[in-house]
């Protein structure tokens, strides 16, 4: 099996199953709707068949049976914190999810439903969170299994999480997206969790690929059915080249007699009295010690998870106070080190004292233009999102207490010029964390002699490289995305041509790789193309590597070209402090300052160093004894610092490089889409979402599909020029932009569309993108000749058509959409990505700006 093999690894397992609820209807209003008997049987059948594959030692699998969402919360922060192989996290329980489906809630044993007109599922997590957590562990691979209702909306969440992220982490799903599911008599396990463990139980050799196999054959051959009737069929989502071997050949190993989970059969409602019963004692207990409160509240922890962490939380003397955990926010070429750097300040000395862990961190990333205009103005709603279609907690992450951008220079753009009150202040170190030049990684066969490969402006160095190679191609990540693009960007339009030229002479086929690291693996795809093309990428890629999830004969060794106009990358410490957040604020003081010391001392540089990362200092020396492979030890002189006004200047040269754009949206209006309507993932919500790519300049307009006669449309807005609260106007009076009670046929109306806008074309050199947004249920009139017809128009036309599925799997290679998308040189969204920001950025391909 080719894949992560966990043998000898210090791997974990926590399995959370709630099958006992304090809160059920119809004895209680706001209660979940049943109890769930059969869970018991799952989280103790799964523990054995996980002993029984050898992968586990004693102890490391814990149970965590019908635990609070408190207790729930710690037992799966120290399960993040402890397992340094194979982390595998199993939910049996409640799932519920809000009406935009946009988040799968894990119902723990005293969630609430609130009704009324906002979703409200108090003491359920978040999966976000979860999966948050869980990404961010040192664990080198997770493996998620989700029994419960809508565990297939999970996939979508997952796909929120950047390359890196979700190449850790490998997800099964009882069910897919959006159906409920039956918990089975309780006499046993419930219906997937029971096929899971027969499959387990098997000594054969057992990767995660095949269990997934058998068990969508065995639950199809079983005939189980989800609450609308459909076949109950089993999800998995990872990374192309990705697998887990869960079970090594001939492996048996013998199972100790089970201790009881505390119930001999299902009893609902006992353990919640029980819990109830400890808080109202311990509340009505004032007058006893700390120590015995403590002990108390222990005893509540081992109860529900199995005793998990004792080693951890009880001293020689002494019980472990909670840790405070720290949110860093960096950006998406950091991540991998900052977050190699928590990890190991985690385990230091530092951060222990009287043998306990004083932090937790968690590490994550967002694209580093959307984080400086978030910090530059939208402070308020991070703090407190009011509206769906402004929430940088959803889109970029939780409030952070330390950011660490790749350039100080981030810190001028977020601050200067401020036209709206911030409610976060910034407080940058004086000195950067390291130092990494942005080159340019040539392939060895195409490298200049090591004289030249440092000391010349980037044109030159790329101008030269297409003298030694014609066909000689240069790439460079998203703009948008990472600074270090943004940087190599600055350069690429300094040469005086102008930044549309300087694009065109960018080899980008396609949307451009979010990160370097992406970048490489995607020229992994085409050892020609990787041969022959050049890459703009940070220094420190070439110590640490890249690990990329696609088969490749080889990878290309590279060496470094380093241009002399380029700004380097000096990461910053910036310490973040929001209004009215000082609940905890001296220890939050006193937690940062720590972290801030290590990093920039000894150990925390060593690290940097192990990176690929250069002193910040004088001379920028090597962090380690000697360069990688590629790299020069002293390139010379120093890559110049980054200008804030030349960065955002920059940015909007490359978001107008090709001019005023001009986007045409159909958006599907039959019938079907009835309940895809309302709410920022609707259909007019999306394409709310997508006017903010578009600016006064760029001409767009709204179609309404639907009808199967005639052109098959009626505009909503014509195609030109608009404001932008007018088209919002529109869009939200229910009298004009409404569904109607007839199906659509999407040859007509993209056969009018793709025609009228290459009748447009010839009139000026204007990028254009056509944009459907459908729910595929009238896909039946794209099939036989009219599938012909269309894929050919698209192909001739040569504008390119983004497709925007409603309906999870509309993107698989064999469904038309995919097919129309790639036809045209389009993309191709649907389910599994987060489609408000995704389609947003694939329109700001073609409009000029925020509108």
């Amino acid at each position: 099996m080719s894949g992560y093999d966990p043998r000898g690894k210090a791997n974990r397992a926590l399995l959370v199953g709630v099958s006992e609820y304090d809160h059920v209807r119809p004895d209680d209003r706001e209660g979940v709707p049943g109890q769930l008997p059969g869970v018991l049987h799952n989280r103790l059948r799964l523990r054995e068949a996980l002993r029984r594959t050898g992968l586990f030692e004693a102890g490391h699998i814990t149970l965590c049976a019908s635990p609070p969402h408190d207790v729930f919360n710690e037992a799966l922060r120290h399960a993040a914190q402890e397992t340094g192989g194979l982390l595998l996290f199993y939910f049996a329980g409640h799932g519920i999810v809000p009406a935009a489906g946009d988040e799968l809630f894990l119902q723990m044993s005293n969630a609430r439903v609130v009704a009324g007109g906002h979703d409200a599922f108090p003491n359920a997590v978040p999966f976000t969170e979860v999966l948050a957590q869980l990404v961010a562990s040192r664990a080198e691979r997770v493996l998620v299994v989700l029994d419960c209702c809508y565990a297939g909306n999970a996939a979508a969440i997952w796909h929120r999480f950047d390359h890196l992220r979700r190449r850790k982490t490998l997800l099964l799903m009882s069910v897919q997206s959006n159906r409920l599911i039956t918990a089975g008599d309780g006499s046993g396990a419930t219906p997937f969790t029971e096929e899971l463990v027969q499959i387990l139980e098997k000594e054969a050799e057992l990767s995660l690929g095949a269990l997934y196999t058998q068990l969508k054959e065995r639950m199809a051959a079983a005939g189980h059915r989800t609450a609308v009737d459909d076949g109950q069929d089993p999800q998995g989502v990872w990374e192309p080249g990705e697998d887990v071997l869960l079970r090594g050949a001939g492996t048996a190993t013998p199972t100790p007699p089970a201790p009881q989970d505390g119930r001999t059969g299902p009893h609902p409602g006992r353990r919640g009295r029980s819990l109830a019963a400890v808080r109202s004692a311990a509340a009505r207990a004032g007058r006893i010690r700390p120590r015995v409160r403590l002990l108390l509240a222990l005893a509540v922890l081992v109860a529900g998870c199995g005793g998990y962490g004792i080693s951890r939380l009880l001293g020689d003397d002494s019980l472990c106070a909670p840790t405070l955990e720290l949110r860093v926010l960096t950006d998406p070429e950091l991540e991998a080190a900052v977050t190699a750097a928590a990890t190991r300040f985690l385990d230091s000395d530092a951060n222990k004292a009287d043998g306990c862990h004083r932090l937790g961190i968690t590490a994550y990333s967002a694209d580093s233009a959307d984080t400086v205009e978030a910090l530059h103005r939208r402070t308020d709603p991070w703090q407190e999102p009011r509206t769906e279609e402004n929430d940088p907690q959803r889109d970029i992450g939780p409030q952070p207490d330390v950011w660490i951008p790749a350039t100080m220079a981030d810190v001028s753009r977020v601050t200067d010029n401020r036209r709206v009150r911030s409610y976060a202040r910034l407080e940058p170190e004086p000195e950067p964390l390291a130092y990494s030049p942005v080159v340019l990684a040539v392939p060895e066969g195409l490298a200049t002699e090591a004289p030249r490969r440092a000391g010349r402006p980037l044109a030159e160095l790329i101008r030269a490289l297409g003298q030694r190679l014609p066909t000689a191609e240069t790439r460079r990540p998203d703009p948008e995305r990472t600074d270090s693009a943004l940087l190599a960007t600055t350069a690429l339009y300094a040469a005086g041509t102008g930044a549309r030229d300087a694009e065109q002479r960018l080899t980008q086929p396609a949307a451009p790789a979010p990160t370097a690291a992406e970048l490489l693996c995607d020229l992994l795809e085409d050892t020609a193309v990787d041969r022959r093309t050049a890459a703009l990428v940070p220094e420190f890629l070439l110590k640490s590597g890249t690990t990329c999830n696609t088969v490749a004969v080889r990878q290309v060794s590279r060496v470094a070209e380093y241009p002399l106009d380029v700004p380097a990358l000096r990461p910053a410490f910036v310490r973040v402090r929001w209004q009215d957040a000082d609940r905890d604020e001296d220890r939050r003081n006193k937690a940062v300052q720590s972290f801030r010391d290590w990093l920039y001392g000894e150990e925390g540089q060593a690290v940097l160093g192990a990176a690929g990362f250069r002193s910040a200092g004088t001379g920028h020396p090597l962090l380690v004894a000697k360069p990688a492979e590629g790299m020069l030890a002293d390139p010379g002189r120093s890559q110049p610092d980054a200008d804030g006004e030349t960065m955002t200047r920059t940015l909007l040269q490359y978001r107008t490089a090709n001019g005023p754009g001009r986007v045409l949206f159909l958006l599907d209006s039959s019938g079907s889409m009835a309940t895809r309507w309302k709410g920022a993932s609707g259909g007019p919500g999306l394409v709310r979402q997508a006017l903010g790519a578009l600016a006064g300049k760029d001409e767009y307009g709204v179609w309404a599909m639907y009808g199967t006669s005639g052109d098959g449309y009626a505009p909503l807005l014509p195609l030109g020029p608009h404001k932008k609260a007018d088209a919002e106007q529109i869009l939200l009076d229910g009298d004009l932009t409404t569904v109607h009670d007839t199906e659509a046929d999407p040859y007509r109306a993209l056969s009018a569309a793709l025609g009228q806008m290459a009748d447009r074309d010839g009139a000026d050199d204007r990028p254009q993108l056509v944009v459907l947004i459908t729910d595929d249920e009238d896909n039946n009139r794209l099939t036989g000749a009219a599938r012909t017809a269309v894929l050919a128009t698209a192909r001739t036309a040569r504008i390119p058509v983004a497709v925007v599925s409603l309906d999870g799997g509309g993107c698989a290679p064999s469904r038309v959409d995919a097919q129309l998308a790639e036809a045209s040189g389009g993309r191709c969204l649907d389910a599994g990505d987060d489609l408000g920001p995704a389609l947003h950025d694939e329109v700001a391909r073609t409009g000029t700006g925020d509108g």
